[in-house]
Parts: C-alpha cells; structure tokens; sequence
C-alpha cells in the first residue's frame, strides 16, 4: 500500500487515486450534459454559456466527491484561496474541473478534466479523463502511468531518452498559442513534424508515445499542467522551466506557470 504523511497522518494515495478516477469520471457527465444540450449554441453567447455552466457543474460535482479525503482544493473556479492560507498546505487537490475553453467551444473533443495530487509542491498523482471518448490517463508516482479504456488498463511504457539534435522529431505545437518563442525552437531543430491537440491531450501525446517534444512557451496556470505532469513523468518525461531546466513547482503564490519544455 502506497502511503504518504501528512502532519504524521498517514494518506493512502492508492484510494485517493480510486476517488479520484470517480470524480473525473462524474466532472465528465456533468460536461457532457452540457456539452450534448440542443440549447448549446444560444447558452453560448449570454452569460451563463454552456462553457460556463458545464465547469461549475463539474467543479461542484468534483468537489463533493473528494471531500471525504478531508484535504483542501484547489481548483480554477476556487482560485482565490489566499496564499497565506494555502502555503500551509503540504497535501492538496489541484483541479481543472474543464480543461479546453475554445476546443469545448469548437466542439471538437478535445477538452479534459485534471484532477491532481501536490505533496509538497510536486505533483504525485495526475488524473487526466477526456469526456468524449471516455478514456481516463491516471498516474501515481513511482508506479508508472496507465490509459483505461473501454474499462481496460493499459499500462503506458516508459521512453527512450530523446536527443533534441536527432532527425524528425514530433514536436506538440499548439494551434492557439503558435508565438515566436516556439516558432524559435522549432527553427532549431531538425526535419521536425509538428502534430497538434487541445487542452492537456498535448502531454497525452507525450505519454502515449506519439509525439517527442513539446515547448510550452505561452501561458498557463498550475491546474492546466499539475495532473497531466503527474502523469508524462511517469513514463520518463521531465516538465522543466524554459531557460533554467528545474522542474516546474505548484502552489506559488503567483499560480501561473512559467514557460516550459517537456522532453
């Protein structure tokens, strides 16, 4: 049984990843109560659009679910929780309840709900579920990473490490945030391709084996990255600081990450 210590109280990270993976898969429903409504496209354009009804949903749905663990979150529609307070925190939930504005927008699929275990300002347990297709990535550290499927479990292997000067590497490039910082890295390196998704499915590429590199030079907060950095680490990825190479930390008091590479 994998456990961790908090304040000398033991958490079992084994069943929080079980609550976790329940939760994701109850934000997912919400979401696509929305996401399925014949109404869509007119809630879209007022104030209580289908974007936003579907993150309060999950958010709320989320919530009640972990909160029998007894640890605080954080969470996107939550965010103002004062950093005096959560500094404190050693062990806490860090939730993107809908990841992916413009691609749930779009309609095309690729948006997904985090949920996201910090022990001591590292991610340890990264749940990354894609409502859509039903399938749920999930990690916990030191245990490898896994993608279920169709109610199956399969195991994520672990790469090879990448040299960044070797021949077509596939590069994660996003479609919205296409700016010169990655355009720059892009221009040094060799014959690359680019291949291309939403919200957190960029890390998936990563750990399913379909994509080498991905230079994250635009913004992004700590809940868009928290799980699915849980997750790319366990088959053999680092998530580290443009410019610095340290691995990204969560809970600063400024939650914006800075630019990053995973390789």
């Amino acid at each position: 049984m994998q456990k961790i210590s908090d304040h000398g109280i033991l958490i079992d990270i084994e069943a929080l990843l079980i609550l976790a993976i329940q939760a994701a898969e109850e934000g997912c429903r919400e979401i696509l109560k929305v996401y399925h409504s014949g109404d869509f496209k007119e809630e879209a354009k007022g104030d209580k659009s289908p974007l936003t009804l579907a993150d309060k949903n999950a958010h709320h749905k989320i919530a009640a679910i972990l909160e029998p663990a007894g640890l605080p979150l954080l969470s996107e529609e939550g965010k103002d929780v004062p950093f005096e307070e959560r500094r404190t925190w050693n062990h806490f939930w860090m939730v993107d309840p809908l990841d992916g504005t413009k691609e749930f927008i779009k309609r095309n699929g690729e948006f997904t709900v985090n949920i996201a275990l910090i022990d001591r300002n590292i991610p340890v347990l990264g749940v990354v579920a894609v409502p859509v297709t039903h399938e749920i990535y999930y990690s916990t550290a030191g245990q490898g990473a896994f993608l279920r499927r169709n109610g199956i479990d399969h195991k994520l292997p672990g790469r090879t490490k990448v040299d960044l000067q070797q021949d077509g590497l596939r590069v994660v490039a996003s479609r919205s945030h296409m700016n010169d910082e990655t355009q720059q890295f892009i221009n040094t390196l060799r014959n690359p391709s680019l291949v291309s998704a939403g919200s957190s499915l960029k890390f998936m590429l990563m750990a399913n084996g379909k994509a080498d590199v991905y230079p994250r030079y635009a913004p992004t907060m700590e809940w868009d990255t928290a799980a699915a950095h849980a997750i790319v680490k366990e088959t053999g990825y680092e998530v580290t600081e443009y410019g610095k190479g340290t691995p990204l930390v969560y809970n600063k008091e400024n939650l914006l990450n800075p630019y990053f590479l995973v390789s």
